[in-house]
């Protein structure tokens, strides 16, 4: 009976040690993660021209340190390492570099800007890092053939534009349109996505276009310009800064054309309010994430999820911003992503489960809109909604747009 029993214990042991021997195989991990920690990158505009959406990364490290207080992903935790590039191209650079080659992350995760991150992308893709849900909407990110380690987020501003056109020629068809953007790849490709639908019309449709450079304190005096060419619509394709500042001046100097804005500058908290509630009345744009402000989202699910998180990691944030709804669902898009590698922490895997994402749907995303990814589209987010600025707050109208048939 003693050698029976002896012989189940070793054989119980035996199975013991070739689960763990099978576990461990099938346990892998590049640099930035092992058993217990996952070491995430980002660079952010936490200080310049930009700066507003420095609440974004803020809000990120406050997401992943609420995942960390449930125990992390299977048990790791993220150490999210986040630098501020101050929306300068070469301190990007210099940064994304110390954070690859001296933090050692496995990735960086949702870095803001189209002009920082096109500084850099030739980089990443050379060191095979993910370059993962960046945080602009440039429809440059979306080449899954010449740099298969890059990918956006938010809907690209092309296509945007392109709903913008469609806007303009169905509400609109006389209109005499002004452009008015900011002198890098943000801005030039929104025009260029107008330009794809007016296509030989462009030249009489659009009597103006006036750049800005970032480096600017005041916009004055091209709002003013603009004003003075008669236009009847307004393309406004500028960051939340010079967006306000827009705005504001369009106000005080009385020039009421149809206002169509980006979606990079709709937050009511960091645009809006500082431009005016009544001078922003009447703006138009395209959206993809709920308002947190707006009393129609109060009984919705994934809005009390979204509260809670801020009541408790994020107290005294000002829910009015939607970057924090951004920088909330690209964090959460990420952990889910984190979750399908399982035990394969490898930056290859890391881009095989962000490019095989099937319909899921952050807590923040307006009802009908999901995240969607393949091989071949790198585009996780593809659709929008129309919506007017109505009494201090984003009225959402018609249906669901898909973009993806707008390329």
């Amino acid at each position: 009976m003693i050698r029976f029993t002896s012989k189940l214990a070793a054989i119980a042991a035996a199975i013991v040690l070739l689960a763990e021997s099978s576990a461990l195989a099938q346990t892998k991990y590049d640099t930035g993660a092992n058993d217990t920690e996952i070491k995430i990158g980002n660079t952010g505009p936490y200080s310049g021209p930009a700066s507003a959406y420095g609440i974004v990364g803020k809000t990120e490290e406050a997401y992943f340190r609420m995942i960390n207080d449930r125990g992390g992903v299977k048990g790791r935790k993220i150490n999210f390492i986040s630098y501020d590039d101050t929306y300068s191209p070469p301190k990007t650079v210099e940064q994304t570099r110390k954070l690859v080659e001296s933090d050692e992350v496995l990735l960086i995760f949702n870095p803001l800007g189209t002009p920082t991150q096109s500084a850099v992308q030739k980089y990443m893709n050379a060191k095979k890092v993910p370059q993962l849900f960046i945080a602009s909407g440039a429809s440059k990110w979306d080449d899954a053939g010449q740099f298969p380690w890059t990918m956006g987020f938010q809907p690209s501003y092309r296509a945007e534009a392109r709903i913008f056109a469609k806007y303009i020629l169905a509400n609109k068809p006389d209109g005499k349109v002004a452009v008015f953007y900011a002198n890098d790849d943000f801005g030039k490709d929104y025009v260029a996505g107008l330009k794809d639908i007016l296509g030989d019309n462009s030249s009489r449709i659009i009597i103006a276009e006036e750049s800005y450079e970032n480096s600017e304190p005041s916009i004055d005096s091209h709002i003013v310009k603009l004003k003075g060419t008669g236009a009847d619509v307004l393309v406004n394709i500028s960051t939340p800064k010079f967006a306000a500042q827009a705005i504001k001046k369009m106000h005080e100097i009385g020039w009421r054309p149809i206002h169509l804005m980006t979606d990079a500058s709709i937050s009511i908290g960091t645009v809006m309010q500082p431009a005016g509630l009544d001078a922003s009345e009447g703006i138009l744009s395209a959206g993809f994430l709920k308002d947190a402000s707006d009393p129609q989202w109060k009984d919705d699910a994934g809005m009390k999820k979204f509260m809670s998180f801020v009541e408790k990691y994020m107290p005294g944030a000002n829910v009015a911003d939607s970057n924090l709804a951004y920088g909330y669902t690209a964090a959460q898009t990420m952990v889910y992503v984190l979750e399908q590698c399982g035990d394969d922490l490898t930056r290859v895997n890391i881009m095989k489960q962000a490019t095989s994402i099937k319909n899921f749907v952050p807590d923040m995303l307006i009802t009908g809109i999901h995240v969607k990814t393949s091989a071949a589209d790198f585009a996780p987010i593809e659709q929008l909604k129309i919506m007017k600025f109505s009494n201090g707050k984003w009225d959402l109208f018609g249906d669901v747009i898909s973009v993806e048939t707008e390329r």
